[in-house]
C-alpha cells in the first residue's frame, strides 16, 4: 500500500508546475504602474517580463539534460529554489536593476514541468502516468488562470510587494513539500556535461527571444534587430555542428530529428502560437474603453475572472485528456485539440462584443489547450528512451515558448497596424483583433496537420517502475523511436 509521500508526489508535483506558472503572470498587473513605482522608464520595466522569457526558454533544456545526468529530483529542488528566491528579492527590493535579476532567477521554473513529468515516467506504473502526466501539462494553464485575478486583487488592495511576499512563501512551502513527498529517480543518462553546447544553445536563444520580443520596439527593420537574427542564425548553426560531433551532446539532434520526436516539436511551438492569441488578445479585447464600440472597459482584476473558467476547465478535463490518449492515442488527442483551439477562435470571430460569447470562446480554446499539451508530452515519453526524457521534454516546453514569443510578436504587429483615434487616442480596432484570432486559429489547423504527420508509435513493453522498454537495450529502444 502506497505511504502518504508516495500518494502526495502527484498533487505536490502539479502544485509546483502551477508555481511556475503563477510566477510567470504575478507581474502582468504592476507593468503600467511599475514606472511610477520604481522610477525606472517603461522600457526598463518590460524586461521585468522579457527576462523571465530569456531565462526560463535557455535554462529548460539545460536543467532537463542536468536533470537526465544528475538526478531529477536534485535539480527539481534547484529550480523551485531558484524561484523562491527570485521572489524573495522582488519582495526586498524596488530598484528596477535588481528586480530585473530576480525576475530571471524566477525563469528557473520554467524547467518544474518538464522534470515533473519525467519523474512521473520513471515512478509511476504505465496506467497511472497518462493522467499524471495531462494534469501537470495542465498546470501551465491553471497557474495562469488563477495568477492573473490573485496578483490583480492583492496590486489593488496592498502594497504591490505584498504580491512578492506571497509568492515567496508559497514557493519556500512547494520545495519542502517537493523535498519531503518526491524521491530520487533511478533513471540516468551516464556521460559529462555538456557545458560549451549550453553556452551555445543560451547566446542562440537569447539572441532569437530578445530579436522577436523587442522587434516591435526597436524596429524590424533596425540594425540591433537584424544583428540579433544574423547572430542567432550563426550561433545556432555552429551549435548544431558541434552537437553532432560531440559525444555526450546537450542535445540529442539525431533523435530528436526523428519524425516521431521531431513533429511533436514542430506541433509545440505552432500549439504555443495558438494558445498564446488566446490569453493575450483576450485580455486586451475585454478592457478596451466602450467608446470602441466593442470594448467592455473592465479591470485587470476582471479580466482575468474572464479566463479564470478556462482555467478550472483545464483542471476537470485532464483526467478525460487522459483517457482519450488511453483509448485512441495521443496522436489523436493532440490532433482533436488542435482542432478545438480553431473551434475557439471561431466563435471569438462570430462574436467578441457580448462577455457571455468572449467567456465561451475563451474556455473552448482551453478545452483544445488541455487536450494538446497533455498529449505533448505523452508523445515524447513515447519517442524517447528513458534517459532523456527531462531533456527532450525540456526541449519541447522550450518550443512551446519560443510559440508564444513569436504569437506576441506576431499580434503586436497585427494591432498595430489596424487602429482608430478613440477619445484622442490610437486604439486596436475590432478588425484588427478579429485578424488576429484568425490568424491563431489557422496556426492551430497547421498544428492539427502536423500532429496527423506524426507516425504512429510501434506496440512497446515497459517496465511499471523505469519505463524502458523490457529486454531492449539502449540502442534498440532508439531505433524504435
Amino acid at each position: 500500500m502506497a505511504t502518504l509521500r508516495e500518494r502526495l508526489a502527484i498533487p505536490v508535483l502539479a502544485f509546483g508546475g502551477i508555481l511556475m506558472a503563477v510566477m510567470q503572470t504575478v507581474v502582468v498587473p504592476l507593468l503600467p504602474d511599475l514606472p511610477r513605482l520604481t522610477g525606472a522608464s517603461a522600457g526598463a520595466v518590460s524586461w521585468m517580463v522579457t527576462a523571465t522569457l530569456l531565462a526560463g526558454a535557455v535554462l529548460t533544456p539545460v536543467l532537463g539534460r542536468a536533470g537526465d545526468m544528475y538526478g531529477k529530483r536534485r535539480v527539481l529542488l534547484m529550480a523551485l529554489g531558484t524561484m523562491t528566491a527570485g521572489s524573495l528579492m522582488c519582495a526586498l527590493t524596488s530598484h528596477i536593476g535588481l528586480l530585473i535579476v530576480a525576475r530571471a532567477l524566477q525563469g528557473a521554473a520554467a524547467a518544474v514541468v518538464p522534470l515533473s513529468i519525467s519523474i512521473l515516467r520513471d515512478e509511476l506504473p504505465p496506467e497511472r502516468t497518462g493522467s499524471a502526466v495531462a494534469l501537470m501539462s495542465s498546470t501551465v494553464g491553471i497557474g495562469a488562470a488563477l495568477g492573473l485575478p490573485l496578483a490583480a486583487l492583492v496590486v489593488q488592495y496592498a502594497d504591490w510587494h505584498a504580491m512578492f511576499w506571497a509568492t515567496t512563501v508559497l514557493g519556500a512551502v512547494g520545495t519542502a513539500l517537493a523535498w519531503w513527498a518526491v524521491r530520487e529517480s533511478p533513471v540516468r543518462e551516464p556521460g559529462r556535461f555538456d557545458t560549451p553546447g549550453a553556452l551555445g544553445l543560451a547566446a542562440g536563444l537569447v539572441c532569437l527571444l530578445l530579436a522577436v520580443s523587442q522587434g516591435g520596439t526597436w524596429g524590424w527593420t533596425s540594425t540591433g534587430i537584424l544583428g540579433l537574427f544574423a547572430g542567432c542564425a550563426v550561433i545556432l548553426a555552429l551549435w548544431w555542428w558541434q552537437q553532432l560531433h560531440t559525444e555526450s551532446p546537450l542535445v540529442d539532434l539525431r533523435l530528436a530529428a526523428r519524425p516521431r520526436v521531431a513533429l511533436p516539436h514542430v506541433a509545440a511551438l505552432l500549439t504555443g502560437f495558438a494558445f498564446y492569441g488566446n490569453s493575450l488578445v483576450t485580455a486586451q479585447l475585454v478592457q478596451a474603453p466602450e467608446a470602441t464600440g466593442y470594448g467592455l472597459g473592465l479591470s485587470i482584476v476582471a479580466t482575468g475572472l474572464c479566463l479564470l473558467p478556462g482555467g478550472v476547465t483545464m483542471l476537470l478535463l485532464s483526467p478525460v485528456s487522459a483517457r482519450i490518449s488511453a483509448a485512441r492515442g495521443p496522436r489523436t488527442t493532440l490532433a482533436l485539440g488542435t482542432v478545438v483551439i480553431a473551434s475557439g477562435y471561431v466563435l471569438r470571430i462570430a462574436d467578441s462584443r457580448d462577455l457571455w460569447a468572449i467567456i465561451l470562446g475563451a474556455t473552448v480554446c482551453s478545452i483544445g489547450t488541455t487536450l494538446a499539451y497533455s498529449a505533448l508530452p505523452t508523445l515524447i515519453l513515447r519517442a524517447v528512451p528513458a534517459g532523456q526524457t527531462a531533456s527532450a521534454n525540456g526541449v519541447n516546453v522550450l518550443m512551446r515558448t519560443i510559440g508564444q514569443a513569436v504569437c506576441s510578436a506576431a499580434v503586436a504587429a497585427v494591432l498595430v497596424h489596424h487602429t482608430s483615434l478613440v477619445a484622442g487616442a490610437r486604439v486596436p480596432t475590432l478588425h484588427g483583433y478579429l485578424l488576429a484570432f484568425a490568424m491563431a486559429g489557422t496556426v492551430a489547423l497547421v498544428a492539427c496537420a502536423a500532429a496527423l504527420s506524426i507516425p504512429t508509435d510501434p506496440a512497446s513493453r515497459e517496465t511499471p517502475r523505469t519505463g524502458r522498454p523490457t529486454g531492449a537495450s539502449r540502442d534498440e529502444a532508439l531505433e524504435g523511436a
